[in-house]
């Protein structure tokens, strides 16, 4: 404790205790499309992955709750020919209770923290999909979200500036 307003005034702020607790997760939307047993490829096709992610964060009417959505897309297609194989879209939603958090800090806390801690459910539900699909499990690797993250951001940035020179 300070004995003076000077020495008060050096101690740091203590920093406000950070919590997050996961109310619900869910899936919120799922389409998984076999081209391949519909159209039929011959022989061994090698699979060529592609995943695209998409996230959104929504407040809900509770008091410190938020709806995070990570919006999957992957497209297998056959290397070489490039046939379709499968395709699957996911939205995994979780909603969670954050206190804590500066209101400037919240947006990239949203769209990083909360889909790192659904993404290994959102994992084995991709997994359980291709492999009950007729396809080995897709094991995603790990997704990183602070990268994502920053990329959307310059995206964003590129898209204003785009926008501001064309008026």
């Amino acid at each position: 404790m300070a004995d003076t307003p000077e020495a008060a005034a050096a101690e740091p702020a203590a920093a406000p205790k950070v919590s997050n607790r996961v109310l619900a997760q869910y899936v919120r939307d799922m389409s998984f499309e076999n081209i391949l047993a519909q159209k039929g490829i011959s022989g061994d096709a090698q699979p060529e992955i592609k995943v695209q992610v998409n996230l959104d964060a929504r407040k809900r009417g509770a008091e410190g709750q938020f709806e995070v959505i990570t919006k999957l897309k992957v497209d297998s297609t056959a290397k070489g020919t490039g046939d379709p194989m499968f395709v699957l879209e996911l939205e995994y939603a979780g909603v969670f209770e954050v206190k804590g958090v500066p209101e400037e800090q919240l947006h990239p806390y949203l769209l990083v923290e909360c889909p790192r801690i659904t993404f290994p459910f959102l994992r084995r539900i991709v997994s359980d999909v291709t492999r009950d699909g007729g396809f080995p499990p897709l094991n995603l690797e790990t997704i990183d979200f602070v990268a994502l993250y920053r990329s959307e951001l310059a995206r964003r940035l590129e898209a204003e500036k785009a926008k501001s020179t064309e008026n």
